[in-house]
């Protein structure tokens, strides 16, 4: 007997026959033999529409109240999923992520898991029951309702499958696995049997959608083995894993976009010690990730002040504006200007560590396309660029085509 953890994505689950499908999928599992753990989204659309409502009371909802709300969104699927499965003869119990002993810290629709005491999903699957999970929540210590973020399914069933030591992750999604890009931009894009957990986090946290960052950051850690596959075939996915040194041959792996970047620029900052860690300090304090970071030197009427130019994740946007603008008369910088007509372009490879010449053929591909190059960040295996939005879906082509064919 396996203890199987199995992640149904939004689309997986986005309609009541796509439920039904679900729970087929798990009973055949389940009559293998298996212990299984089910861990579920919300219903594709949900978790969007629950955002607007609250967006039309007021731009900068509560952040408590929004976790209350969306966490809401997973409680209809796990129940709904439940139901599928008792009209199929199969024994099956939800529960929330707070039943099922998933402790997190207090910060608010960006919650970390702190730990997880699984008893209770472990007494379940011992009495006969498939165990239907809510991904994406948890609470505190102090009894609050929590989320984990976009994507945060993913986080809670890495998590389950490491807290209850099982032996099998699959994360079932609308697609057969991790490709070399979005195939639905490049229809070139070829599907990788296996890749190295430094890969996939590259590719999640350069906008790739199959995973979510800090899922794939926990599976490392534990060394949680996984695999990414299609709820709606019996194709074999992607199995991601510890860098093997087959992996070093291949020197790009992936090319992915993020078009849900915006750019912020702080502009005529004193140049003194401590002026960037003040603003930067506060982005924190505030709970919001900064990814990419250019500062510019000039002179203004005698005086070297500087453009610090960075890069946060659209839906932090607004509230990062108003967290700068809150620095203004400490600070004694000219303006704060946004811009969310940017995309991260980013090419991933552990092969890139023993390659010379990636980021000269990368920025030689996008200047003979036409494609103007804004910010540059690199890693061991990573190059990134922003570049404008409009310029996207073209550049991704054509750095695939350069790299991948």
């Amino acid at each position: 007997m396996a203890l199987i953890v199995q992640k149904y994505g939004g689309t997986s689950v986005g309609n009541t026959d796509r439920i039904k499908n679900v729970a087929r999928r798990v009973a055949k599992s389940r009559a293998e033999g298996d212990q299984i753990v089910v861990v579920v989204s919300a219903m594709s659309g949900v978790t969007d529409g629950l955002i607007k409502l609250a967006k039309e009371i007021t731009p900068l909802p509560s952040e408590r109240e929004m976790d209350m709300l969306l966490a809401t969104g997973e409680q209809q699927t796990i129940a709904l999923t439940a139901v599928a499965l008792h009209a199929a003869g199969v024994p099956a119990v939800s529960l929330t992520g707070a039943q099922a002993g998933i402790v997190t810290d207090g910060v608010h629709t960006k919650a970390k898991i702190q730990n997880i005491t699984p008893d209770e999903v472990h007494r379940l699957l011992d009495a006969g029951n498939v165990v239907i999970v809510a991904g994406f929540q948890g609470q505190t210590e102090e009894g609050q309702i929590t989320t984990l973020g976009r994507g945060g399914s993913d986080l809670t069933a890495i998590a389950l499958a490491a807290a209850l030591k099982a032996d099998l992750c699959q994360i079932y999604t609308d697609v057969d696995g991790v490709y070399t890009a979005d195939p639905r931009l490049v229809p070139s894009a070829r599907k990788l049997p296996e890749i190295s957990y430094d890969e996939m986090l590259e590719l999640a946290g350069a906008g790739a959608k199959v995973m979510q960052l800090r899922s794939v950051e926990f599976a490392k850690k534990f060394d949680v083995i996984f695999e990414v596959r299609s709820s709606l075939n019996e194709n074999p996915g992607t199995i991601v894993k510890e860098e093997t040194k087959s992996m070093e041959d291949v020197v790009v792996r992936g090319v992915s976009i993020d078009k849900n970047q915006a750019k912020i620029t702080v502009e005529g900052v004193p140049d003194q010690p401590g002026r960037a860690a003040r603003i930067f300090k506060a982005l924190s304090e505030a709970a919001i990730n900064v990814d990419m970071i250019v500062q510019n030197v000039s002179h203004a009427g005698g005086v070297r002040v500087t453009d610090i130019s960075f890069t946060v994740d659209k839906p932090d946007l607004l509230k990062a504006s108003k967290v700068i603008e809150g620095l203004k008369p400490e600070l004694a910088f000219t303006s704060v200007t946004t811009d969310e007509s940017i995309g991260k372009l980013s090419i991933v490879g552990v092969g890139m560590r023993s390659h010379s010449g990636v980021a000269a053929r990368m920025f030689e591909t996008l200047a003979h396309e036409g494609v103007n190059i804004g910010m540059i960040s690199t890693s061991e295996i990573k190059i990134s660029v922003v570049i404008d939005l409009k310029d996207g879906d073209r550049a991704v082509k054509a750095v695939h085509e350069a790299f991948i064919g």
